[in-house]
């Protein structure tokens, strides 16, 4: 079997947007080098869903291995790997490539709640993405209240250092254009702004369909 990971090089170069300034005023350090660490050409690396336990010290093992199996189910339903998702941002995207194994019928029987499925795949892609475009890495998941589902981080930061974690409000979309993941970010935005909690907080909406993972902050 070959390795789910992949490499960039199966696809080549997936042009994108040019890179913008981001919109919005970073006042938290996470969002600083956010905007730093921003890419300066056209292209992005792998999607990182796999071993995800290995750089989130919020994930186990069986957590991380859990949601990229949902993953892999919600990509089978529209897409063959390797495929390419587009990371955006009201100003800026960048191009991804997404590579995994297909799942067998087992699996699919196994995850055969939609709802379900997409929830925990999007995690999984989220979670990557924020990695991917922000370095921002999951230390915890949200207790509820809170308006989001994990708590993130820098990878080098304290696991009990609230100064730098910033909440991250997770949705799925499986059915659906671009427009509708538009709608869901500003619905998971007004979320996260009702949860309780003075953190700065972002929110990422997975288009399993329309191959786009949207990432916004909740302005202050």
């Amino acid at each position: 079997m070959s390795d789910p990971r992949g490499t960039v090089g199966t696809l080549g170069r997936f042009y994108c947007e040019a890179p913008r300034p981001l919109p919005w005023r970073c006042r938290s350090k996470p969002l600083r080098r956010w905007r730093r660490k921003r890419t300066k050409g056209l292209i992005m690396a792998e999607l990182p869903i796999h071993q995800m336990d290995q750089r989130h010290p919020g994930l186990t093992q069986a957590t991380a291995e859990h949601q990229t199996e949902a993953a892999r189910v919600c990509l089978d339903r529209h897409h063959t790997p390797p495929t390419t998702f587009v990371i955006q941002d009201t100003k800026q995207a960048v191009g991804t490539v997404v590579n995994w194994t297909p799942t067998d019928a087992r699996t699919r029987r196994a995850w055969g709640n939609e709802r379900d499925t997409t929830e925990y795949g999007a995690y999984a892609c989220a979670l990557a993405a924020v990695e991917l475009a922000c370095g921002l890495v999951s230390v915890s998941r949200a207790d509820t209240g809170t308006g989001v589902d994990f708590y993130m981080a820098p990878p080098d930061a304290s696991v009990d250092d609230l100064e730098n974690h910033i909440r991250l409000e997770v949705s799925g979309v499986g059915r659906g254009d671009a427009a509708v993941v538009v709608r869901r970010l500003a619905d998971k935005l007004k979320q996260a702004k009702k949860g309780k909690s003075n953190l700065p907080a972002m929110a990422g909406v997975v288009g399993f369909p329309a191959r786009r993972i949207r990432l916004a902050p909740l302005e202050e």
